[in-house]
């Protein structure tokens, strides 16, 4: 397999991750009945936005090369928010310190 085959496969590798992420959302679109956007979509476009990229890299591609840089950010951007919106609603649900029952105690303020 020559070296141009191998980067064509890199190249449509990215692209299928990319098409995963569409067909990710659609699914999930269909189950729910509305329109969302699940965390995988976002984890496709990181793959593809990265496999992409370096394929752009390769082929010396300014204006793929730009693009993909900014996606790839942008996806990395999502994920840190959908991970402290998660870390925020674990935190939420955890009991404070305030509202903990002592085990050692009756409970009845004696």
């Amino acid at each position: 397999m020559s070296a141009e085959t191998l980067w064509l496969i890199v190249g449509f590798t990215g692209q299928a991750c990319f098409f995963m992420r569409f067909l990710v959302q659609w699914l999930s679109s269909e189950r729910e009945g509305r329109s969302v956007i699940p965390v995988a979509f976002w984890y496709f476009s990181l793959a593809g936005g990265a496999i992409v990229l370096v394929y752009a890299i390769y082929r010396k591609d300014p204006v793929f090369i730009v693009g993909q840089t900014t996606g790839v950010f942008i996806y990395l951007r999502n994920l840190a928010l959908i991970r402290r919106e998660r870390q925020a609603a674990e935190s939420d649900l955890a009991p404070s310190d305030s509202t903990k029952v002592d085990s050692t105690s009756s409970g009845d303020g004696a």
